[in-house]
């Protein structure tokens, strides 16, 4: 488990170079915080699952099957956690596949609990799998919880020489410098860092 805005695209990038490199899978997703309600354990993993057939030659038969079947409800239906998870893990089984989730602690308490077991159901039938999430530090110990043994945790914290280049960057990115006066430049270059290094 990461902590850090820039340190889990860097870890996608690498993980999807690596891929295609190994014949791998990459699935992401980030949970956003003003649509948490829509960001069940299932929409989470279906997203995943869609992202993982993606990068398979070849469709497997079982998953297609449950999908027709499904169809053949009246107004259709999509698939059920336990199917997904299911699915994940066969998929996983036979391919190298990684999984990332970014901004986890965004997730909303009731649905991470859930969300974090169905992770563990697929690491346990799956040894190909490797599952990488990004998070603030509060949600640590939960994650430990629901993943037992198959953590490692890496905390990676800005210097305020990071958040200095940052916010450089950003204010040279303005398309409107003329609102911006040294003073208040000065001003933000001073007091965010102090405010990051303080939370």
């Amino acid at each position: 488990m990461l902590r850090g805005c820039d340190a889990s695209s860097l870890v996608i990038d690498t993980l999807c170079d690596l891929a295609r490199e190994q014949n791998a899978v990459v699935a992401f997703f980030y949970f956003d915080f003003t649509a948490q309600k829509e960001q069940s354990p299932t929409s989470v993993l279906s997203s995943l699952l869609k992202q993982v057939v993606c990068g398979l030659k070849e469709i497997p038969a079982k998953l297609v099957r449950a999908f027709r079947d499904q169809g053949k409800i009246i107004g259709g239906r999509n698939l059920g956690l336990g199917e997904i998870v299911e699915m994940l893990q066969d998929i996983s089984s036979s391919q190298c596949t990684s999984l990332c989730i970014d901004a986890l602690d965004e997730c909303m308490p009731e649905y991470r609990g859930k969300l974090l077991d169905s992770l563990s159901q697929i690491l346990r039938k799956s040894p190909k799998t490797r599952v990488f999430l990004a998070g603030r530090l509060l949600i640590r110990d939960e994650v430990a919880k629901h993943l037992g043994g198959r953590v490692v945790t890496v905390s990676i914290t800005p210097t305020r020489g990071d958040i200095v280049r940052f916010l450089r960057a950003k204010l040279n990115e303005d398309t409107r410098p003329e609102v911006m006066d040294q003073s208040l430049e000065e001003d933000i270059i001073k007091t965010i860092p102090e405010m990051v290094s303080g939370m």
